[in-house]
């Protein structure tokens, strides 16, 4: 079998000297200004390390909205869907973009119980969503720079 996918060109991005590694601890987000945001990034430092030399500014833009999708007879909204994107921006240090694009998902939450336990949930599915996120951005990444070769 790894004869096979060599043959077809198949590289594993995790591999030493693959593109997941050109990342790792070489991209320096840009700094946080909301709750959102620096969930996204705390993310993302996660999966790439903190920045120890600094190859690439990753810039990104996100944006969520919250849907009630679950209604009662009477008219209350039980369950909502949060649904987020974000649109980023990795460049070098010659200041070329080496990757870009959009990312997109959605998460829920329920709207039972008491207020407290309600923004509990939201505040829960907000940082769910932002992981989401930046785990998609972070693949586009690597997928991005490993077609670069």
């Amino acid at each position: 079998m790894p004869l096979a996918l060599a043959a077809c060109g198949f590289t594993p991005a995790y591999q030493k000297g693959g593109p997941a590694e050109a990342l790792l601890g070489t991209v320096r987000a840009a700094d946080p200004s909301t709750k959102d945001a620096f969930a996204f990034v705390q993310r993302i430092e996660e999966r790439l390390g903190r920045p120890e030399r600094h190859a690439y500014d990753l810039t990104y833009e996100i944006g969520t909205r919250t849907v009630g999708v679950g209604i009662t007879a009477d008219n209350r909204t039980t369950r909502y869907n949060l649904e987020g994107w974000v649109r980023y921006r990795l460049v070098d240090g010659a200041g070329t973009t080496v990757a870009q694009g959009r990312a997109q998902s959605f998460t829920a939450f329920a709207a039972t119980g008491s207020t407290v336990a309600m923004l509990a949930a939201e505040e829960d599915a907000q940082v769910r969503l932002m992981r989401i996120l930046a785990d998609q951005v972070v693949a586009q990444m690597i997928a991005q720079l490993a077609r670069r070769g």
